[in-house]
């Protein structure tokens, strides 16, 4: 009598699947963007409000704290990106939710305004380990024809932690910011570790290709002479072309608007319109379900439009709505602004990482956005500071606002310069 076949274990990874392993990772991604912006990115502008009235704050001193995270992100981003591209995105965002969760111990014990820097930069390293740049490059790797979409559909966890903001807000009104901060480390460590679990480098790695096409050989061409990945430009490659550092002020510029917004516009309309803190909140939770619903649906324009004239349409969005914000009289005045914003936000979002893996490819990925990251700050430091400052001076927002509309206007012109560079160099002379 026979025996029966040996079973032999197959790895679950190897195993058919009916949902492709890169959409766990797009899941895990905007999963642990959500609770960053739940928690602090977007939570910050309640933060703001809350510590003022204790501690007497300026808006200024206020804004600084917000331009040392984006100085964080844009000084280490390079190291960032070499870390995510050298060790994986898993190892990093693991090491990120434990930092982010220690920051926030360290913040609920804070009594003085160093200690506020302080914790604010620990705070800030682990926020950035575990957010935007690693679930980007994660999704870039493992996306090619649908990479504006997987970026879209990550981001808008973001979008979803604005929405989360008012609960935050709630949490500080009842129980204190300070347990709020406790609150949030607690979240962080046992919703953040494991989310950051899923992450995996390349598809490679569970013996898949991007967007789960069929298995390759290892030097198959995809209808070019060479190995994979050889049409990638290396960083060193990709800081020489223009088309890097037009859309890296492109992308900053845009940045002047948003940053600022994450700081004050729950204080704008605070003080333009006599809101709540909790009908304050209101306007940032519809603000970001409109930037996730651009986000979405800018994920599938990106994937069929051009990306680039889409981006200078969205700029120009950008300081419409801001302009209207700037001289809001009435509340269809900041609704207008927060569909207007909210939807170039949402829809420019995804671009911006897409552009550059079209331009650049994704061998180097997480090296040249962390690069990149040392442009990007310029918007991201100064808008914030530049509102605040301005306040200061003149007791109102409008004049900072109006300055920001400008340089928002002008990201058009730099994407109009960013067009696509040819092959790298050394794909030329191969």
């Amino acid at each position: 009598m026979a025996e029966a076949p040996t079973r032999v274990a197959v790895p679950i990874w190897q195993r058919p699947a009916r949902l492709f392993y890169g959409w766990r990772i797009v899941f895990a991604g905007a999963s642990l963007q959500m609770l960053v912006a739940a928690l602090m990115g977007q939570a910050y502008g309640a933060y703001v409000v809350v510590l003022r009235e204790e501690f007497g704050w300026s808006k200024t001193m206020l804004s600084a704290a917000s331009a040392l995270r984006e100085a964080e992100s844009g000084v280490l981003g390079p190291v960032h990106g070499f870390m995510i591209d050298r060790f994986g995105p898993r190892k990093v965002a693991s090491a990120g939710t434990l930092i982010l969760g220690t920051g926030f111990l360290l913040f609920s014990q804070v009594q003085s305004l160093p200690q506020f820097y302080g914790a604010f930069i620990v705070m800030s390293v682990g926020a950035s380990m575990s957010g935007f740049l690693t679930a980007t490059t994660a999704a870039v790797n493992w996306f090619e024809r649908r990479r504006a979409t997987a970026v879209s559909l990550m981001s808008a966890g973001f979008g979803l932690g604005g929405m989360v903001v008012p609960l935050t807000a709630y949490s500080m009104e009842t129980y204190g910011w300070r347990h709020t901060a406790v609150f949030s480390a607690v979240i962080i460590w046992a919703v953040g570790l494991p989310l950051a679990q899923i992450y995996r480098k390349h598809p490679r790695d569970l013996g898949l290709e991007p967007d789960g096409a069929p298995r390759r050989p290892l030097h198959a061409s995809h209808g070019e002479a060479g190995p994979p990945g050889h049409m990638d430009y290396t960083l060193a490659e990709a800081i020489r072309t223009p088309a890097f550092w037009w859309v890296s002020l492109g992308h900053a510029s845009a940045l002047f608007v948003v940053s600022a917004m994450s700081v004050h516009l729950i204080s704008h309309v605070r003080d333009s319109q006599g809101y709540s803190l909790g009908q304050a909140s209101a306007v940032v939770t519809l603000l970001t379900f409109v930037f996730m619903c651009g986000n979405i649906s800018g994920g599938l324009l990106g994937d069929r439009v051009n990306k680039r004239m889409l981006v200078v349409t969205c700029m120009a969005m950008h300081c419409t709505g801001l302009l209207l914000l700037s001289h809001a009289v009435n509340f269809w005045m900041v609704l207008a602004f927060v569909v207007i914003h909210g939807l170039a936000w949402g829809w420019r979002g995804p671009q911006m990482t897409a552009i550059r893996a079209d331009y650049f490819g994704r061998s180097a990925f997480g090296k040249i956005m962390g690069a990149s990251n040392l442009v990007i700050i310029l918007g991201t430091i100064s808008g914030p500071l530049i509102a605040g400052l301005l306040y200061d001076r003149t007791g109102s927002y409008k004049v900072g606002f109006d300055i920001l509309a400008l340089i928002a206007l002008s990201g058009s012109v730099f994407f109009l310069l960013a067009r696509k560079p040819g092959p790298p160099p050394h794909a030329r002379a191969a």
